[in-house]
């Protein structure tokens, strides 16, 4: 008997739905605002995951050849067959073409400017190019990190003015009113939350990562600067291969 008056009592409660379902669909109608929140920050979050792999599938491209660069390049006779020895779309191929086109157009000039400062300009712009490449994505990771916190405040603001709504139709500030749609529009700061701290953390990595590389880009112009305009007489130390240890000398036999 007691089992079923607290059945019935429960079944005579009035029964509120709550979630994410709830939220978007309130009462079976849809609720534009949220799913246009909740559409903009997936978006957000597709992009920032998508700029953060490919950029970094680029960043690791680039130092791999960098580690090939130092013990291949430098060993070969002169800019050009170095260069062949590069991969033709490679940031540090770019840099030593520039470098050779920029000699070849000094020689055709007809003022006195000297080739020191046309050849450092000319590398210059090699190494903006390649760092301008590089920071594409960026800024979209810096709007995400900087903008999706707001946009979730935004929904949570739409949720808690649904919430001030039911409390006036319904004439009383009860719990069943204001939980459901105050609990439902931090939902959508959660989200927001979710979507900025990885877009943050991706933009510091990268941007360390790009700051190494132009560091690179940089010494490595240098050198080419240098191996122009002393005509291949000052170059860079060439790293060694790790020389192959010695084989272990035979055991003496013994002695009967």
């Amino acid at each position: 008997m007691v089992f079923e008056l607290l059945a019935a009592a429960a079944n005579a409660a009035p029964q509120n739905k709550f979630g994410i379902q709830e939220m978007m669909f309130p009462d079976g109608k849809p609720n534009w605002i949220a799913l246009a929140v909740a559409a903009i920050l997936a978006i957000m979050s597709f992009g920032s995951f998508f700029i953060l792999f490919t950029k970094w599938a680029d960043q690791k491209r680039i130092l791999n050849q960098y580690n090939d660069l130092r013990s291949n390049f430098w060993r070969a006779p002169s800019l050009k067959e170095g260069a062949a020895k590069l991969e033709k779309n490679s940031a540090w191929r770019q840099i030593v073409d520039d470098g050779l086109a920029a000699e070849e157009q000094h020689a055709k000039m007809t003022d006195s400017m000297e080739a020191h400062d046309w050849l450092h300009g000319s590398l210059a712009r090699s190494e903006a190019s390649v760092n301008a490449r590089l920071a594409t994505g960026l800024p979209f990771l810096a709007t995400v990190g900087a903008t999706s916190p707001f946009i979730g405040l935004f929904g949570t603001v739409v949720g808690i003015y649904r919430a001030l709504i039911a409390i006036g139709i319904a004439g009383s500030a009860s719990i069943d009113k204001v939980a459901g749609p105050v609990g439902e529009a931090l939902i959508m700061t959660a989200v927001g939350l979710l979507v900025a701290v990885p877009a943050v953390l991706a933009y510091n990595y990268l941007q360390a990562r790009n700051k190494r590389i132009s560091e690179l880009l940089s010494g490595f112009s240098t050198d080419v600067l240098a191996y122009i305009n002393s005509r291949g007489a000052v170059r860079p130390s060439v790293v060694a291969a790790p020389a192959a240890k010695p084989a272990a000398a035979p055991a003496p036999a013994a002695k009967a």
